[in-house]
């Protein structure tokens, strides 16, 4: 496979993933300020800075907009163009990525990707937006959902499948985490924190990262409804079975870098095989107590670092081709071994036929015959 293509598939199914879980994140801040009382300016700016926050964008952000109103984070974060990373950018830049390797997807794959770029440029999205946010966001998820069972149910599992699976779940991974991050604040730095929540609001901020993470449902079959911070953290860090927690993503990862390259569970051919699997490691035989001893924040800023050392290195195995740039000085010693050769033949030549015509004319040597020959 080519490593334009590789890297078109890769991004193509990054962006639907980024797009669906802005979604998620927007959705459900939304919905919990709904059960939030006494709201003000400063209340308001505390809810919503740390949504921004968790995206890595807040610098950004800031150069745009002078504060963190409801307004403008959602502006920023669902339709905002100068915002790379919003709504409207991820599935503009998916459908790009797409455009260009049709041939490598299924005809269904495009139609879908290309009626929700179709719908989010026009009118209707702003009008379903007004409206009812809800509906807005309903649409999103239940696009890109729609886009991975089609994608499960009629695309080859060939490499390029390998690189699409690769990419959603390293930004799955990367996003549950920063959605798990957005509630740091309320534990301490490090250790345990109390075994009781005794505020509402702390018992609708964890619910909330559960339900952006679409875990509020499987974590009360696990847990009932008791909503504990390291519970929520043990489940969306840790879990083995849950299609959204960071282990269960690195262990998708690690598969479909195998996937591509061919080689055994427990071995590596290359350093992004390596640094997955020793990720994947880390998760199996770790605890949320060990987590939480060295601060949950800390924790998961370690992981994204490691998550983006995967990523880079799938790069760097497979996309990035290294080119070895001759130096001037290569270049003329090289032109100066052809120029020599050329003599030598010419010499050869006029020794057999003792004629000094033109040895170009006379046997035509192109520039790739000579180089061969300088290779033996």
């Amino acid at each position: 496979m080519l490593s334009r293509v590789a890297h078109n598939l890769y991004w193509m199914s990054r962006y639907i993933e980024r797009a669906e879980n802005t979604a998620r994140l927007v959705d459900v801040n939304l919905q919990l300020l709904l059960d939030v009382r006494n709201l003000n300016d400063r209340t308001l700016a505390e809810y919503w800075k740390p949504i921004v926050q968790s995206t890595g964008d807040d610098e950004l952000f800031f150069r745009l907009h002078p504060k963190a109103t409801g307004r403008n984070v959602t502006e920023f974060l669902v339709f905002q163009l100068e915002n790379p990373n919003s709504i409207v950018s991820s599935i503009s830049q998916a459908r790009e990525n797409a455009r260009t390797v049709r041939d490598q997807i299924t005809v269904e794959v495009w139609e879908e990707l290309n009626r929700l770029y179709l719908l989010l440029h026009s009118p209707r999205a702003r009008e379903l937006w007004q409206t009812s946010p809800q509906d807005f966001f309903h649409e999103i998820k239940s696009s890109s959902l729609h886009l991975q069972g089609l994608t499960e149910a009629t695309v080859v599992r060939n490499e390029g499948w390998f690189f699409a699976q690769a990419a959603r779940y390293l930004e799955r991974a990367d996003k549950t985490s920063r959605l798990l991050d957005v509630r740091h604040a309320s534990l301490p730095t490090r250790g345990t924190p109390v075994a009781d929540i005794t505020t509402q609001a702390d018992a609708l901020g964890w619910s909330a990262v559960l339900r952006s993470c679409s875990a509020w449902d499987a974590y009360k079959a696990l847990h009932g409804a008791e909503v504990q911070p390291a519970f929520v953290a043990e489940f969306l860090l840790l879990s083995d079975d849950f299609p959204r927690s960071v282990r269960f993503c690195v262990q998708q990862v690690n598969t479909a870098l195998r996937g591509i390259s061919g080689v055994a569970q427990g071995r590596f051919s290359n350093h992004a095989e390596k640094l997955s699997g020793r990720l994947l490691a880390e998760l199996e035989f770790s605890a949320v107590a060990d987590i939480l001893d060295i601060g949950l924040h800390y924790y998961i800023d370690q992981i994204q670092g490691k998550l983006n050392a995967i990523g880079e290195a799938l790069f760097q195995t497979y996309i990035v081709q290294p080119f070895n740039a001759q130096t001037e000085g290569e270049l003329r010693q090289q032109e100066e071994q052809q120029q020599q050769l050329v003599a030598s033949l010419n010499d050869s030549v006029v020794a057999q036929s003792g004629s000094a015509f033109p040895v170009a004319e006379k046997i035509r040597l192109s520039r790739t015959a000579i180089n061969r020959f300088l290779a033996r």
